[in-house]
Parts: C-alpha cells; sequence; structure tokens
C-alpha cells in the first residue's frame, strides 16, 4: 500500500525585527496563502490522517488556517525539532510515523522542505519552494523506510 507524504513549507511571514525568529507571524498574504492552501489540499483529496508540524509560530498558523479546509482536523504533533531540522532528521520523524496513516503532512520550514520536496523529485529538479509552497510525495514504502528514491514528488499547484 502506497503512502503519501505531503510536504508544506510556511506561508509568508513577517521579516525578524528585533524578537525571536520562532515567534515570527504571518503576513496578511501569508494567511491569504495557507488558507488557499487548505482549498488546494480539499479539492485534490488530499485531506491528511496525520500531522507533523514545527513549534514555530508562523507554521502554526499557517496549519490552522490550512486545516479550516476541512471538516473535521486530523490529529497533529508539534515537533520542536522539525524547526532546525535538516532532510535526515524530518525522514527520522516521517519513520516513527503510526502503519495506520495513509497521508502525512509535515510543515516546516525553508530549505529543508525544499531539499526535502526535492529529494523525491530526481526526474524533475525542484526550482524554487516560495512560501506556502506544497510538494505531495507517493511513497512506494512503508513510513519507516521513506527516504529519497522511495517515492515521486509533485508539486501541488
Amino acid at each position: 500500500m502506497t503512502r503519501r507524504l505531503i510536504v508544506l513549507r510556511h506561508a509568508k511571514a513577517d521579516a525578524l525585527v528585533g524578537g525571536a525568529d520562532h515567534a515570527r507571524v504571518l503576513t496578511p498574504e501569508g494567511r491569504d496563502q495557507a488558507r488557499a492552501v487548505g482549498a488546494r489540499l480539499a479539492a485534490a483529496g488530499l485531506r491528511p490522517d496525520h500531522v507533523l508540524c514545527s513549534t514555530a509560530r508562523r507554521t502554526r498558523q499557517t496549519l490552522e488556517l490550512a486545516l479550516a479546509a476541512f471538516e473535521s482536523p486530523p490529529p497533529v504533533e508539534y515537533e520542536d525539532a522539525l524547526y532546525s531540522a535538516d532532510v535526515p532528521a524530518v525522514l527520522d520523524l516521517v519513520s516513527r510515523t503510526d502503519p495506520a496513516v495513509h497521508t502525512l503532512l509535515v510543515v516546516g520550514h525553508n530549505p529543508t522542505m525544499a531539499q526535502l520536496a526535492g529529494a523525491f523529485m530526481a526526474d524533475e529538479p525542484l526550482t524554487g519552494f516560495p512560501p506556502a509552497a506544497t510538494a505531495v510525495v507517493d511513497l512506494e514504502v512503508e513510513w519507516l523506510y521513506a527516504a529519497p528514491g522511495t517515492g515521486t514528488a509533485r508539486l501541488l499547484a
């Protein structure tokens, strides 16, 4: 049985001007982007069964606004590790996903989200991954074995 991994970069956030990066919030444009992502996911029938989300405020806001497109939100795990994770660390978190989950949404930050999506796009190199960019990876393996080469990704337009 195939698994589907949805990779989402948080929507456009305010620039860092003093304060903590972790506390940055979405801009009005970012809020619109997040709602649009939710609408695109819903229209494509891509309802996640489970979510892994960075604890940063902008990722939490992106997720909240995107999930508003669904009648019943899936369970969410907020992971501190996603804030500064590299691709192997994200894949480690993915590998721990319950086998009963068929569609997993990961909400995080660049450059990691771009690198993660790009790792599954060998035939079509990724040239950019702007705020609120979304990639859908169809895996050919169980979560435990998710790694580049075990599935193919496409950008959700």
